[in-house]
């Protein structure tokens, strides 16, 4: 691989800015609204504090120190190092607006102290609508029966849970940011028992985070399409406030592959939202389920790059050979994977999907909940896992597996150029206590500071 160091001058150049012309002014952040308290005891990297200035549209902060990634250092032709240097960084509107070289001297902004700035992370698979988060601790408790035993038990346990929902979601999203996400994919219960009453929940607390947290919502049957009617709440759920069409182990739960998917697909098509299905079936039925889901998407190319499959275990069974093979069906259909990154008897075939260009997300699924009693709400985690499982233990694919808790956002490419952040992306970043995504990743380092829409939010 050939060495690919960047400059502070080049790095300013390809962020859209040079520094002519962006001397700041000292009246730039003039404004006495406090934000966001104090540094920590002893200068140590703890809240930031710094003044802001309105702007049209919103707030204005510049951000001093800030540590950024500038280019890989090389050692026989080896990435065994990551560069990096400290900047100042200007956000209006929800924007960076420019990028500069640092001034640690500059009076009335937010000192970083050295803090690495990374891409906000992305929780892209977890049920906001229903844990005990935010409440007493509850240790999950499992009777038998498998999946359509957890439905019976859901369906005594969900009156009472939607008691609660809307407040212990927006603790949920609390306890997210303070993890570095700022987005999330969360599925949400459509089934008799709970109707549309969990779904008005969840958007009610979205709702009362919707300046400091971003999601999407899959209308999940839990309870099953077919096995229990859950028909008419799906197509009423679709013509809300949704952007998927969810399911559950179409032959395991419904007993019908081709019935249940054919309708999931349908409703997608007439509502124009995407699928996202959960998958567990880890034998033929799973296999079955895949290629004809594949199959429908090939169909109905409105579909690709809209189709998710979440868990998937089945991939983790197949032989290499066939993996390989659905892999490729995958990436050229544009269909997804979604994984909890699951370990110990079952490990996924990720490395593959990525070789086949398949789109990979990740996401925490379950937090303290009757489903299970782990989650910490890290998706950084997810990724230092996945590192662990596939022996990314050297500087480059360390990196590179911080793309699986950003949404695949790097600040430098695979040779080492910079790439984020840049003057116009969204203002939407983590300060985090670590010298670079490598060691990010490696120890799972402290968010400091969540900016969502260049706004401070924890």
């Amino acid at each position: 691989m050939k060495k690919s160091e960047i400059s502070r001058k080049d790095f300013i150049r390809m962020s859209g800015l040079g520094l002519a012309g962006m001397a700041f002014t000292s009246g730039l952040l003039a404004s006495a609204n406090s934000f966001a308290g104090t540094a920590g005891e002893n200068g140590a990297p703890g809240e930031l504090g710094a003044d802001s200035t309105e702007s049209k549209g919103g707030k204005s902060y510049l951000f001093k120190n800030v540590r950024l990634e500038t280019g890989f250092g090389y050692e026989e032709g080896e990435v065994v190092h990551t560069n990096t240097e400290l900047f100042c960084v200007e956000v209006a509107n929800g924007k960076i607006k420019s990028i500069y070289a640092n001034k640690p001297n500059v009076s009335n902004a937010i000192d970083a102290k050295g803090l690495l700035m990374l891409p906000a992370f992305r929780d892209m698979h977890i049920h906001l609508d229903k844990t005990w988060y935010g409440g007493p601790w509850q240790a999950t408790r499992r009777g038998p029966g498998g999946v359509k035993g957890m439905i019976a038990l859901e369906q005594q346990i969900l009156p009472d849970m939607l008691k609660t929902s809307t407040y212990r979601a927006e603790k949920l999203v609390e306890l997210l940011q303070s993890k570095g996400t700022n987005f999330a994919r969360s599925h949400v219960n459509i089934e008799p028992t709970s109707k549309l009453q969990s779904l008005k929940n969840l958007q009610k607390a979205l709702e009362n985070k919707k300046g400091s947290f971003g999601a999407e919502l899959v209308a999940f049957p839990q309870h099953g399409v077919f096995y229990t009617d859950s028909v008419p709440y799906l197509k009423d759920a679709a013509q809300m406030d949704i952007d998927f069409i969810g399911g559950l182990d179409p032959y395991t739960v419904d007993g019908a592959i081709e019935k249940t998917i054919d309708f999931t697909v349908q409703l997608a098509l007439d509502n124009k939202k995407g699928i996202d299905i959960h998958l567990h079936e880890s034998g033929e039925s799973g296999l079955k389920t895949v290629e004809y889901l594949i199959k429908k998407v090939n169909e109905n190319p409105a579909l690709k790059h809209k189709t998710f499959l979440s868990h998937c275990f089945v991939l983790g069974k197949l032989e290499k050979a066939q993996q390989e093979k659905i892999a490729e069906q995958l990436g050229a259909a544009g269909v997804g994977i979604v994984s909890t990154i699951p370990f110990g008897r079952l490990i996924m075939p990720i490395p593959t999907l990525y070789k086949y260009n398949v789109k990979v997300m990740t996401g925490n699924d379950s937090i303290v909940d009757h489903w299970s009693s782990m989650g910490t709400g890290s998706v950084l985690e997810k990724a230092n896992l996945m590192a662990q499982l596939y022996g990314y233990a050297t500087e480059l694919p360390l990196s590179r597996s911080l793309r699986l808790a950003t949404g695949d956002i790097l600040p430098l490419d695979d040779k080492g150029n910079q790439q984020w952040p840049k003057a116009g992306d969204a203002a939407d970043f983590v300060l985090i206590d670590a010298s670079c995504s490598a060691e990010a990743v490696a120890r799972i380092s402290p968010v400091k500071s969540l900016i969502h829409k260049g706004q401070i939010v924890y």
